[in-house]
């Protein structure tokens, strides 16, 4: 990562990003520290070809790109969206709605909402990395008051406080911890 620097605020990710080529460098950089890799076979001898943004593989011959094998893979939207909403997502503690997002991309809120659930089932895999340090954790239930409910479910949840019909949410946030870098991804 010694090549990119990493934003520290919004207006500096989207800043950063807002070109194409810097925000493609960048993940590239990210994802493949020690150049370039296969995604199919595994093999670090490729031909890069820049003008398309892609490699090729000199032992399976495949093509890939940076996106191949990612939650970005087979979406048209640019890694100049990409980064920023990540930033976002991982920036906020109360979390961001597809019309918040779509309203700070410029995209639709169809395509914001995409992006959402593509960046939650990345960070939804298990990475087998550990916390370290200073750490919060925190937990809610999520789901709807029972004088929104229609009298039938009412009744049922509405003679106790209940987290019966509610989904459980429980986050954690690593604090900084001295001579770690921070992981935007």
């Amino acid at each position: 990562m010694s090549k990119h620097r990493v934003p520290r605020t919004l207006i500096e990710a989207v800043a950063y990003f807002a070109d194409q080529q810097v925000a493609h460098d960048f993940f590239v950089q990210l994802r493949w520290p020690n150049g370039a890799g296969c995604p199919n076979c595994g093999n670090a001898e490729v031909n890069e070809m820049p003008k398309y943004r892609r490699w090729s593989c000199k032992d399976c011959r495949q093509q890939f790109t940076a996106k191949t094998g990612t939650i970005f893979e087979d979406s048209p939207i640019s890694f100049s969206k990409w980064l920023p909403a990540i930033w976002l997502l991982t920036a906020t503690r109360n979390g961001t709605s597809s019309c918040e997002l779509a309203r700070a991309l410029g995209v639709t809120q169809k395509t914001a909402w995409f992006m959402l659930h593509r960046i939650r089932e990345a960070f939804a895999e298990d990475t087998g990395l550990a916390l370290e340090g200073p750490v919060e954790a925190d937990e809610t239930y999520i789901g709807g008051l029972t004088k929104n409910m229609n009298k039938k479910r009412r009744k049922k949840y509405e003679r106790t406080w209940s987290v019966e019909g509610k989904a459980a949410v429980f986050g954690m946030v690593e604090r900084n911890v001295p001579g770690k870098r921070m992981h935007p991804l």
